[in-house]
């Protein structure tokens, strides 16, 4: 990180921004393209999705401050300390992730992982549709891939209406317009902190490894 530090009123820098709002895109189109049989489209927002997700986890140990995963993921004590407070409409904002809310992304991350891994393997049961390593395993083992494929994204699916209650709590009962400050990087309720941009070189090493993943997959 480098020493170059502006006001607290912004916290979430652009690649956070554009990874946020392309998994909301790229989710909605794996799932149109699955209902519909767009088979190929699927694969290549699956591509792409991967990519994504490679970069974000990179992100999350050489991002900005409020992207790395040491400053926003805390313990349980503390965790369950914010969570007692989720009744009370007037609280301190959080700089960046409150606790819960990183937890969240930890999942919602972790899901995604288990999704990408298990599409890369599996073959649909006529086996004319399959992931691009599914030569490297058996039948049996490419068509539990597509079950766990199918599966997790349901969860992720459930995970989604659950954030959104979770937005919309947020709005309505303490006033904190969490969608805004996803859009604009900024936000006005403030909170207790300093944003620490990434180093310039981590930017390149970053699209790096989303080309270095679409090379690899296409």
């Amino acid at each position: 990180m480098t020493n170059n530090q502006t006001s607290a009123n912004r916290v979430w820098d652009w690649p956070i921004r554009f990874v946020h709002w392309s998994f909301v895109i790229l989710l909605a189109l794996l799932w149109w393209t699955a209902e519909n049989g767009e088979m190929d489209i699927h694969r290549y927002a699956g591509y792409a999705i991967t990519s994504l997700l490679v970069f974000r986890l990179y992100w999350g140990f050489a991002g900005s401050n409020t992207a790395r995963f040491t400053q926003f993921v805390q313990g349980p004590t503390q965790t369950w300390r914010y969570a007692k407070t989720l009744g009370q409409p007037h609280t301190a904002p959080q700089y960046g992730h409150n606790p819960l809310g990183a937890y969240s992304v930890v999942l919602l991350l972790s899901l995604m992982g288990i999704q990408v891994i298990s599409g890369l393997f599996a073959i649909d049961v006529d086996g004319w549709e399959a992931g691009p390593l599914n030569d490297y395993v058996s039948f049996e083992t490419g068509r539990l891939s597509a079950a766990w494929h199918e599966y997790t994204f349901n969860v992720i699916l459930g995970w989604i209406i659950l954030h959104l209650f979770a937005v919309t709590y947020y709005l309505f009962w303490r006033k904190q317009n969490l969608i805004s400050a996803m859009l604009s990087g900024k936000t006005k309720e403030g909170g207790s902190g300093k944003f620490i941009a990434a180093r310039p070189t981590h930017y390149f090493v970053g699209l790096a490894l989303i080309l270095i993943t679409l090379w690899l997959l296409l």
